[in-house]
C-alpha cells in the first residue's frame, strides 16, 4: 500500500512564492525600497513539499513492486541458485543487484504515472489545491514542482538507460547464461550479410561453439554485376579475426572471360565477426549508446541493413527520457480535481493509460522491427499520441 499524506497545511512564509498572482490585480510592494517586489525563491515550500512527496511516493511505489518482484523470482530459481557453483555474492551483487535496476527503469514510467496520480489525487481530497488555485495560483505554477520532479527522474532515467544498465545487463545475462539458462544464439542457418558495400557474404550453416562455417560464399559486386565469388567448403573463424578456409575456389570475371584459382588452404580478414549475425535482443540491452551508435555506423558502411532492432533501442531510450515530462504532466491534469469517487477512480484511468503507453510502445517496437516504419518514428510514436492527448486534457484543465 503507498504511503497516505496527512493534509499538512501549506502555509506562506514572508519572502516565499509558494503562490503566485495572476497577471491581473498584481501590484508591487509599496513597503519597499523603490517598490521593488521582495525577494521570491524560484522554489517555494509548497515545491519543496511537492518534490519531496513525488519522489518519495514514486521510490515506495516502486520498490515494493520490486521487493515483490525479487520474491517471486526467487522462488522460481532457488534451485539453480542452491547449486555448488554458485555463490552467494555472484547472486546478489551480479544477479539481484542488475536485476532491480534493470526492472526499475523498465515499469518506471508506470509508477511516475501512478505516484503522480496517488499523491496529487490525496492533495485534491484534503482541499490543499483548491486552497492553492484559490488563493491566485495558477495551474500553470503548480506544475513547477511537477516538471522539477520529471526532470530529476528523466536525467536518472538518461543515465541509467544509456551507460549504467547495459553494462549490468551484460554482468546478469551472462550469469544467467551459464547457471541458470543458456540465451545465447549457439549457430545459425542460411547467413545474407553485407560485410562491405557492394560484397556480400552468405552461409549455409554456422556452429558458434566450434566457430565453423559451412557452405560460405563472398560475392562482389561493381553496380549489378558481379566481378568476383569466393567460395570455401568450410571456414573456421579465430580469435584475430581471421576466417580460414578450406576447400576454396575463387571464380574471377573480366567481360565474358573468368580466372579460376582453387586451393585448400586460405587466412582471410573478411571484416566481420559472428556477433555480427549471431544477435538477438537480449545482446542489444548489454550495449551502451555509444557502442549502439558506433554498431550501426558500422553497419552502414558496411551497405547492411540489419541494423533496425539497434535503431529502435536506441530511439527508444531517448524517446523514454521525455516520457517522465509527459506523464506527469498528464497524471497532475487527471488527479487535480476532487473527485465524489475518491482516489480510486483516478489509480484506474491512470493505471490503464500507462499500461497502453507501455504496451502501444511494445507493439509498435516489435512492428518496426520486421516491417518497414521508421526506426525513429516507432520509437516516439507513443509519446507523440500522449503529448495529444495531454493538450487535449490541458484545455480542460482548471486554470
Amino acid at each position: 500500500m503507498l504511503p497516505e499524506h496527512e493534509a499538512s497545511p501549506i502555509s506562506v512564509e514572508e519572502g516565499e512564492e509558494p503562490l503566485e498572482a495572476g497577471s491581473q490585480g498584481e501590484s508591487l510592494d509599496t513597503s519597499s525600497p523603490a517598490g521593488k517586489k521582495p525577494y521570491r525563491p524560484w522554489l517555494g515550500r509548497v515545491d519543496r513539499y511537492i518534490i519531496r512527496t513525488f519522489l518519495t511516493t514514486f521510490l515506495f511505489a516502486i520498490g515494493l513492486l520490486l521487493a515483490i518482484a525479487v520474491v517471486f523470482d526467487l522462488n522460481d530459481k532457488v534451485t539453480d541458485f542452491l547449486k555448488p557453483e554458485v555463490t552467494l555474492y555472484q547472486v546478489i551483487f551480479h544477479y539481484y543487484i542488475n536485476f532491480i535496476a534493470y526492472y526499475a527503469n523498465l515499469f518506471s514510467p508506470l509508477f511516475v504515472f501512478i505516484s503522480v496520480i496517488f499523491f496529487t489525487s490525496n492533495l485534491a481530497a484534503n482541499t490543499e489545491i483548491i486552497a492553492m488555485l484559490a488563493s491566485g495560483m495558477s495551474f500553470r505554477r503548480l506544475l513547477r514542482p511537477y516538471m522539477v520532479s520529471a526532470l530529476i527522474i528523466a536525467l536518472a532515467t538518461y543515465v541509467l538507460n544509456g551507460f549504467v544498465i547495459p553494462v549490468g545487463n551484460r554482468v546478469r545475462l551472462d550469469f544467467e547464461n551459464r547457471y541458470i539458462k543458456s540465451r545465447e544464439v549457439a549457430s545459425a542457418s542460411n547467413i545474407q550479410i553485407a560485410i562491405a558495400k557492394d560484397t556480400y557474404l552468405y552461409i549455409q550453416d554456422y556452429d558458434n561453439t566450434t566457430k565453423r562455417a559451412t557452405g560460405l560464399a563472398v560475392d562482389q559486386f561493381k553496380g549489378r554485376q558481379l566481378v568476383s565469388r569466393l567460395t570455401a567448403y568450410e571456414a573456421v573463424y579465430d580469435t584475430l579475426d581471421q576466417w580460414k578456409m578450406t576447400d576454396f575456389h575463387i571464380r574471377t570475371f573480366n567481360g565474358l572471360r573468368a580466372t579460376d584459382t582453387v586451393g585448400y588452404g586460405l587466412d582471410t580478414n573478411l571484416r566481420i565477426r559472428p556477433s555480427d549475425f549471431l544477435v538477438n535482443e537480449k545482446e542489444v540491452a548489454k550495449m551502451r549508446n555509444d557502442q549502439l551508435d558506433r554498431y550501426i555506423e558500422r553497419q552502414k558502411e558496411r551497405g547492411a541493413s540489419n541494423t533496425r532492432l539497434f535503431q529502435i533501442e536506441l530511439h527508444s531510450r531517448y524517446a523514454a527520457i521525455f516520457s517522465a515530462f509527459i506523464l506527469t504532466f498528464i497524471g497532475a491534469i487527471l488527479s487535480a480535481k476532487k473527485m465524489k469517487n475518491g482516489l480510486g477512480v483516478n489509480l484506474v484511468i491512470g493505471f490503464g493509460l500507462c499500461l497502453a503507453y507501455i504496451l502501444s510502445s511494445t507493439f509498435i517496437s516489435q512492428a518496426a522491427t520486421v516491417g518497414r516504419l521508421a526506426p525513429w518514428l516507432a520509437a516516439w510514436i507513443p509519446n507523440v499520441v500522449f503529448v495529444l492527448l495531454a493538450l487535449l486534457l490541458w484545455r480542460k484543465a482548471p486554470q
